[in-house]
């Protein structure tokens, strides 16, 4: 499992992927987040699924961009080409994968900006290669292990927040997810890209650096509710 989360708002995108991969016992890092970046073109791409069907495809696109068969100057156009290449790779390992016990899965988030795009934008693909893109109703999206980090992203989030307010929820999201489930975890790799700017700022943050934001965070969510008013409670607790 993994945990990966774009987030658009007027000033840009953030895009967030843990590094933990998981296999048996044996614990490692390794980077999910693929960046692609020339003049007046700038994208990421994040996936989640088994690692050998995601290290394909992107592998794949890669190498079609850079033998300069793909060049395009929309970010649906690049969408389209990346969705054709987990169709490929679906055709070639789909089979294989079943006989083993294993589901073909590969999502993906994929944001960014490109040279005749009116603005940044963010899509999420699915494993079948069809894809939606993300609108100001519904600020992110988050693919791999979603389940625990929402809550803070949805109360705190819209389309109206601030870069740094998307990074630090964005923070809080995955400090919830990664307390929650072993499977996630740090080195955190961000990715930033401001409106307009065709450039894409990249951090990777350990857990070390991390540690007292995520322990104010602690103190203080323990503070709000020692402090919650307390005469709806009507039981004798």
């Amino acid at each position: 499992m993994t945990y990966c989360l774009g987030i658009k708002t007027k000033q840009g995108l953030i895009a967030m992927a843990d590094t933990r991969i998981t296999s048996g016992n044996n614990k490692s890092t390794k980077k999910k987040i693929y960046i692609e970046q020339r003049e007046k073109h700038s994208l990421f791409i994040m996936t989640s699924g088994l690692r050998s069907v995601r290290d394909k495809a992107v592998i794949y696109f890669q190498e079609l961009f850079l033998e300069g068969v793909i060049d395009h100057n929309k970010m649906f156009k690049a969408v389209n080409a990346f969705g054709k290449q987990i169709k490929r790779v679906e055709k070639e390992d789909k089979s294989a994968l079943q006989k083993a016990g294993l589901k073909f899965n590969l999502n993906t988030i994929i944001g960014g900006q490109l040279e005749d795009d009116d603005e940044h934008k963010l899509f999420l693909i699915y494993s079948e290669g069809n894809w939606v893109e993300l609108n100001d109703d519904s600020p992110y999206m988050i693919i791999g292990n979603s389940g625990h980090g929402k809550t803070i992203l949805n109360r705190v989030l819209s389309s109206q927040s601030s870069l740094k307010q998307a990074l630090k929820a964005g923070f809080l999201s995955f400090d919830a997810t990664r307390l929650s489930a072993t499977d996630v975890g740090y080195p955190l790799d961000v990715a930033i890209y401001k409106k307009d700017s065709y450039s894409i700022e990249e951090k990777r943050y350990s857990g070390e650096e991390m540690k007292d934001i995520a322990e104010k965070w602690d103190t203080d969510l323990k503070t709000v509710l020692e402090n919650l008013p307390e005469n709806w409670i009507k039981h004798n607790v």
